[in-house]
């Protein structure tokens, strides 16, 4: 089987997302949460509109917990600028999520609110997310 050329040079040297997520894979704040199913970068202004979704289907009952931090800046030159001069400058900062992190844990509601909650939550993310419970959970 023929193997595939090995480049000198690496694409755009951003980062690579192989594999699933080493750490936050588990509730450890919420009775409820969202996995990512995905990888992807999620900028700050995703995790921002998804905050405020969640929270204002909540009616601010309960708490609500952000998981990831965008702290990867990414760059940009500015438009119809030559090449070389450097590197641009900061445009927006992501957060690297691969597959199953928990990216929002939601408790102090019922399951059916966290639930819708965190579904309006997850529209508003760039990646495929699954509802978790946590195994001590007992509806009451």
């Amino acid at each position: 089987m023929l193997q595939p050329k090995r480049t000198k040079f690496r694409k755009a040297q951003k980062g690579r997302m192989k594999g699933n997520s080493g750490r936050g894979h588990r509730l450890s704040n919420g009775m409820f949460g969202i996995k990512s199913l995905d990888s992807s970068f999620i900028t700050s202004r995703q995790i921002e509109a998804a905050r405020i979704a969640a929270t204002r289907y909540m009616k601010r009952q309960g708490q609500l917990w952000i998981k990831i931090f965008p702290d990867k800046p990414i760059t940009k030159k500015p438009l119809e600028v030559r090449m070389g001069k450097g590197k641009g400058a900061p445009e927006y900062f992501v957060a690297v999520v691969k597959p199953g992190r928990i990216m929002f844990e939601v408790a102090g509601v019922p399951i059916d609110v966290a639930q819708e909650a965190l579904r309006l939550a997850a529209q508003k993310l760039p990646v495929k997310t699954k509802f978790i419970v946590a195994r001590d959970y007992e509806a009451a």
